[in-house]
This record gives structure tokens, sequence and C-alpha cells, in this order.
């Protein structure tokens, strides 16, 4: 397999597309957020990029849940394992791209996970008390559990650390057996881009993305009666538009704090890819501004 991965604004899709058109593969999104149904600007599905010379490029694990539902690393991991064998069946190439360091790392070393119910006592428990609170109490069960699987750069939210709080304490009440799926071998490509060309880029798409009606799409999500604390929840423009919506901040309140969150997510994302080179995983960077013929060719020569 192919795995490319990058920070947010990076260019990972086109790349992988065309590089589908040209050996004959189907591409595995690696994004916790591209799952959902109708969050289609806030999420950045582009599906422009998996037209290439005409021709629609195989996308999968895209649009598979319903907005509202929560879609977790347990069920990721499953369904990439699914579909990852479906495509090496059909003898095309699978291509694995996103940029949820977790998902990826999660499927490439086979993490052994097991299903974790909600736990509504804990959750109660809980309410109230702030991120800085709630990180300290992830990072000291993280510690007694010995686990690294879950992302705490990715608790952006205080439903999201309460997510992962409930996961991490169950893990350390059931001791249980754990589904083991293979590791899955692959050649990792890192789309590198400039901090200040990446900055700039984030900005531009930003004001580009409200221009196309992301704050209509998250008012439609919220009209159809999807609750505003599940829309925060998935975080960054959802969290940032629905406390917009719901006349919690003003416009640009709301665009200064996302701006901000988008780049400081995308630190976050190259932390997380540092830190698996650090865990064992060779990645090939290719700078991002090099021709799209360039970065597809020594892709190619990676492979063979």
């Amino acid at each position: 397999m192919i795995t490319i991965l990058g920070p947010t604004a990076s260019g990972k899709t086109p790349v992988a597309a065309r590089l589908a058109s040209e050996i004959g593969g189907e591409v595995i999104s690696a994004d916790s957020r591209q799952v959902y149904r109708r969050m289609d600007i806030g999420t950045g599905k582009d599906l422009a990029d998996y037209m290439v010379d005409g021709h629609r490029i195989p996308y999968h694990l895209i649009d598979i849940r319903e907005p509202g539902t929560k879609y977790n690393l347990f069920e990721y991991q499953q369904d990439f394992y699914d579909v990852y064998q479906d495509i090496r069946r059909r003898g095309k190439e699978p291509i694995l791209c996103g940029g949820t360091g977790l998902y990826i790392e999660a499927v490439l070393k086979g993490y052994k996970l097991s299903p974790v119910p909600q736990n509504q006592q804990l959750r109660d428990s809980l309410e109230g008390k702030s991120l800085t609170e709630l990180t300290q109490m992830l990072t000291e069960l993280k510690v007694r559990n010995g686990s690294n699987m879950h992302n705490t750069t990715d608790v952006d939210s205080c439903q999201r650390a309460i997510r992962a709080i409930e996961i991490e304490t169950y893990n350390l009440e059931h001791p249980t057996p754990r589904r083991e799926l293979p590791a899955v071998d692959s050649l990792i490509i890192g789309i590198d881009i400039d901090r200040d060309l990446r900055r700039e880029k984030i900005t531009r798409r930003l004001r580009k993305r409200l221009e196309e009606g992301m704050v209509d799409e998250v008012q439609t999500l919220l009209d159809e009666g999807i609750p505003a604390e599940d829309l925060i929840y998935y975080g960054l423009e959802y969290k940032f538009l629905t406390e917009y919506l719901t006349h919690h901040i003003s416009y640009d309140e709301m665009f200064t704090r996302l701006e901000i969150a988008i780049h400081q997510f995308a630190k976050r994302q190259m932390t997380w890819f540092r830190g698996m080179e650090r865990r064992g995983f060779e990645i090939h960077w290719i700078d991002a501004t090099l021709p799209m013929e360039e970065k597809i060719e020594r892709i190619k020569e990676l492979w063979q």
C-alpha cells in the first residue's frame, strides 16, 4: 500500500488522486470528519479533486455516517481493513490518504482495540470541568494504562476529551481481549509544506470556503435538528460556526478564532507525523511546491 499524509492545506488529495489514476489505484480516506454526509465544505472533502482527466477516481470511507453520530477509531480500523481487503482482491492498489495521524498509525501498526460503551455516570461527573482539567486527567489515565493509542493532540474540545477519558477509564477497569487486525506494510509519503506557505493557504482557503457557503452548510445541519453540542464536538469549522450561528460569538470573532485554531491544528498534525518517525515509521517527504508530475515520478520511483 502507499500512504500519503500531510497537514491540512498541503495538497494531499490531488496527489493521491493523480497517483491512483496512473497506477490503477483507489483512495482510502484517513480523515476523521469526512466520514459524515452533508459535512462537505467544512471538512474539505473537495470531491472535485477525485476527477482526473475526466475520470472519477474511486474513493472510500467518505460519506459513510450521518451527522450527529460519533465515529471512533475502533470503527475506522475495521472499515479500513474491509475496504483494503476488497481493493486488494480486485487487483487494484490501495492508497491511504489523509491527515488524521491516529487513524493512519492505527491501521499501519494494527492497533489492538476494543469497543467502549458510553458511561453516562462518568460523563455527568466530568460535566463542567475545563479542557485543561480534562486533559490533565486524560494524561494521568494514559500513564496508568501505559496507553499511547489515543491522540491527545486531537482533543480540541471538552466532549472529545471526555470521550478519551471514557475510553481510558473503561480499558483500566475492563482488561478484555482486544480485536486484532494485522499491521499493513506501506510506503509512506509525506507532503512537506513550508510553514508560512501553509498558513497563507489555510487563511485563503478559509475565506474561500466561507464564500462558498460553509455558514449555510452548518445552518442546514442545525435546521435538520442536529444538536449544537454534537456539531461543536466535531471541532474546528463546526465548533466555531455553530457558536456563531447560536449567537455566542460574532462573525469576526468566529473567523479569527477559527483561523487560529486551524493553524494550531496543522501544527499538531506535523507534531504527530514527526512522532511517527520517532516511533519507527519511515516517511519520505516531498516538497509540496514541486510540479505534480515531479511529485508522482518521485513516488513511483520510491514505490518500485
